[in-house]
């Protein structure tokens, strides 16, 4: 699936995934800073992955882990700190919503510190739980 905006494109096609690029990103998260490269590549492979292109170059990344039919977990939106306050991170996330094989399943997600931003796609603030 691909949508375009301008000079800007986003992808679920994983063949266009830069990996170099999205270790990158997600090095600057406090969630994946310390990921390996053959992690973010097992995961990507093993998820719906999203990635946002400006002119062919990769600026940004997500993933959704999902079951297709009742369940997706929204996981490591990040954008390139140089592209951001644009508008792209909503982008990217309004495209996954309303991608055609989870947009009607229940979206969940975990953060610490962007509750404003995903409450404009109706995420509710609620206690998550993890097993470690």
């Amino acid at each position: 699936m691909e949508w375009s905006k301008g000079e800007f494109m986003v992808s679920d096609e994983i063949s266009l995934m830069n990996l170099d690029t999205v270790s990158y990103l997600l090095s600057s998260t406090y969630w994946a800073a310390k990921r390996t490269k053959e992690t973010i590549e097992t995961s990507i492979h093993n998820s719906i992955s999203f990635g946002v292109y400006h002119n062919n170059k990769q600026i940004g990344f997500a993933r959704v882990v999902t079951d297709k039919a009742v369940f997706s977990w929204v996981l490591d939106v990040v954008i390139d700190e140089r592209y951001r306050k644009n508008g792209l991170g909503q982008w990217l996330m309004e495209c996954i919503l309303e991608h055609p094989e989870i947009k009607n399943t229940k979206f969940a997600l975990a953060t610490s510190d962007a509750h404003g931003f995903y409450k404009k796609f109706n995420f509710k603030e609620n206690q998550c739980m993890t097993r470690v």
